[in-house]
């Protein structure tokens, strides 16, 4: 039986995870309170076979866990499932969160952490755009949880043009607009060999499919939409996760870096996504 929120929508499914059970029933009463149902694992194995089982919607992660670790189960888990991955780590180092996000984590928190704060994260990437509802209703709102909203004209969004540094806060959580030229379908961005459908959340490159995370669709969309301009690294995960997003703003270049490989594009050659040292990241030529 599904929980209901207390806005009266249907609860969404989450599973958490961490060897530390005093913790993993802190984030799960969390979640619960704010209309989640939740699954709690120990272990690796277990949490696997809980995202599995469960289809959730979100997993909050421990890096260190017995049996499987964090960075394998996250690898393991890509593999099946589109959930948002937050993953939690005591190690204080870079390479940590880094590996995390590589391997298809969304978010990372180091801990101690604050329930508070990582169920604000929660609610953040909840608000990006999917091409279905959850657990693959195509009837959910658009932005939450259902299909993206995409007005018909680049470069506009709710009657607006974005600001300097991309959209602006009201803009942010409502979808990736589209459109090369007038004309243009705007559920389909052409960036030379590359498109990007905004409707099936597919990308191809010279005909070819190409696999990404939701995090690195979402990035690499907020990019083409605007061929020609720079987006700072905060502007572009405001455009992914909502006004709320809070984080390392340095998370945009492992995402993207993982975008160039998989377009088998370099930092060097930069043919799709060009650094803008100092700002950001804008569009290649392709």
């Amino acid at each position: 039986m599904r929980v209901t929120d207390p806005s009266g929508q249907v609860g969404r499914r989450a599973v958490v995870i961490d060897d530390e059970a005093s913790l993993t029933s802190l984030i799960a009463s969390y979640l619960e309170t704010d209309g989640f149902e939740v699954w709690q694992a120990l272990n690796g194995l277990d949490g696997l076979t809980a995202i599995r089982d469960h289809v959730p919607d979100v997993v909050v992660l421990d890096l260190n866990l017995p049996g499987v670790d964090g960075i394998e189960l996250a690898r393991q888990a890509r593999v099946f499932s589109d959930a948002y991955i937050i993953m939690l780590t005591a190690r204080a180092e870079e390479v940590d969160k880094l590996i995390g996000l590589a391997v298809g984590a969304d978010d990372y928190m180091t801990k101690p952490f604050s329930p508070r704060e990582l169920l604000a994260r929660v609610r953040a990437l909840l608000r990006r755009p999917r091409s279905v509802g959850a657990h693959g209703s195509p009837d959910a709102p658009p932005g939450v949880g259902g299909p993206p909203v995409v007005p018909g004209r680049q470069g506009v969004r709710n009657g607006r043009a974005p600001g300097r540094d991309g959209w602006s806060a009201a803009d942010e959580g409502h979808g990736i607009v589209g459109g090369d030229e007038p004309g243009a379908n705007p559920d389909r961005l052409v960036i030379g060999a590359l498109t990007v459908d905004l409707t099936g959340r597919e990308v191809t490159l010279a005909g070819r499919c190409v696999h990404l995370t939701r995090t690195e669709f979402d990035l690499l969309a907020a990019l083409a939409a605007r061929p020609g301009a720079v987006l700072t690294r905060e502007a572009l995960l405001r455009a992914v996760w909502g006004p709320a997003w809070v984080g390392d703003p340095h998370a945009a270049d492992v995402h993207l870096a993982n975008v160039r490989r998989k377009l088998g594009d370099t930092a060097a050659a930069q043919r799709f996504i060009r650094t803008v040292r100092g700002v950001g990241y804008r569009m290649g030529p392709g």
